[in-house]
């Protein structure tokens, strides 16, 4: 008997009509003969409620009592769950992470999953029981709860499906799985049919919020199929309609090579550009400036170093521009007067803009296409970064969307096979 692993977002648990439309598709599951691992995030809105109350009383919580207060949203939504399920005269049961137990370190806020011990949830599953296990949490060596951040549900549930050995993992959500580019800012964009786990991690790290990043580095280290799809459809849509519905996230095949060479136009506008001008060029520079910021605990995305003039030059980095101020703080505090910079510089108006594709493995010319296009809209390119299966720039923010739309037409994407 196969098993499959469902995942509900907070917008599918959002309130209890539609956790009982949850539970209908569920059962519509089961009882076609698999065996199912429910894996729900909190209702939609509760774990900013939770944190809103938490920062009420102080304004930095303690992290520990943090994942105490956060972790709860999930233990409502599984209850319910299971009650929904026994009212249509399904076998359920929920779990707490910690009952299974899901063992993570104790990086509070921020866990990751070392462990699952699976044998209650088999022996549940060959009772015949709907087993629902709570996503986004787990629980420390010393019994404490600790949450994955946020989004970690999808962690919890692709974690789940690699130590139950499920056939697939299904994330059900409030889209129909995974487009070129966000159709908000394309009208024309196209939902894939498949895509990989390679191209899939590299949308998800640029911006794409369909799939939280872990969960798809989950997947795709353990190769576990993970399709996206609507739960907002009706749930006794046909099975066999439904099991083939949305994006399946799976290995590259060899006959997908010669293929379009951009699966999707992925975007982040959530990026600040920062200027350290007139270094020293000498070995270590590098690490005198970026080693406080990494102390700081802030993200490093795309760098450059300028050719050395006279023995001095520029470094150019981007942070999240919600660290912008702090990063900034860093540097003129702790890294100016030390490496005798001549100044430092910042924009927190800038966007980064990628495309993405394995087809790039075959085919040439992506760059120089990428930016023909960007200056035939005369959009000024300020950074550059790539890998095997992308290529991303950093742009001024008022032309992101114009880039994106430009870049999605210039390689025919609405079209692509």
């Amino acid at each position: 008997m196969a098993l499959i692993v469902h995942k509900y977002g907070g917008t599918s648990m959002g309130s209890t009509e539609r956790i009982k439309n949850v539970a209908k598709r569920v059962a519509k599951w089961h009882d076609a003969g698999y065996q199912i691992i429910v894996v729900p995030s909190a209702m939609s809105g509760e774990t900013n409620r939770l944190i809103g109350l938490a920062r009420e009383i102080m304004a930095d919580p303690d992290p520990r009592e943090l994942d105490m207060l956060a972790s709860t949203g999930e233990q409502v939504s599984v209850a319910l769950l299971a009650m929904a399920l026994h009212a249509i005269g399904k076998q359920a049961v929920s779990y707490a992470g910690w009952q299974v137990a899901i063992r993570t370190d104790s990086a509070f806020t921020k866990a990751r999953i070392q462990s699952i011990d699976e044998k209650k949830v088999t022996a549940d599953l060959a009772a015949g029981r709907i087993v629902i296990i709570t996503g986004f949490q787990g629980v420390d060596s010393d019994g404490n709860i600790a949450t994955l951040g946020r989004g970690g549900s999808d962690t919890s549930a692709v974690a789940v499906a690699v130590a139950m050995k499920a056939q697939e993992c299904l994330i059900y959500t409030d889209v129909d799985g995974v487009y070129t580019t966000d159709p908000r800012v394309v009208s024309e964009a196209r939902r894939l049919d498949k895509v990989t786990f390679e191209e899939m991690l590299e949308m998800a790290s640029l911006g794409s919020k369909v799939l939280q990043i872990r969960s798809v580095e989950f997947a795709g280290n353990y190769k576990m199929p993970t399709r996206v799809l609507s739960s907002l459809t009706d749930p006794l849509i046909p099975l066999e309609e439904e099991a083939v519905s949305g994006t399946l996230i799976s290995f590259e095949k060899e006959d997908n090579m010669e293929q379009a060479a951009i699966t999707g136009i992925a975007f982040n506008r959530d990026e600040a550009k920062i200027t350290v001008l007139g270094v020293p060029d000498r070995p270590g520079i590098a690490y005198q400036i970026l080693g406080p910021i990494a102390e700081a605990n802030i993200e490093v995305d795309m760098i450059i170093q300028n050719q050395s003039v006279d023995g001095r030059t520029d470094f150019t980095f981007t942070v999240p521009r919600g660290e912008f101020s702090k990063s900034m703080e860093v540097l003129t505090q702790s890294v100016k007067a030390h490496i005798g910079a001549a100044s430092i510089t910042g924009d927190a108006k800038v966007s980064k803009v990628s495309v993405v594709g394995v087809g790039m493995r075959s085919h040439v010319g992506i760059a120089s296409q990428m930016f023909r296009t960007l200056s035939e809209e005369g959009i000024n390119i300020l950074m550059i970064s790539t890998s095997e299966i992308k290529i991303s720039v950093l742009i001024d923010e008022k032309y992101m969307e114009l880039a994106v739309r430009s870049l999605h037409k210039a390689f025919d994407l609405e079209n692509a096979a």
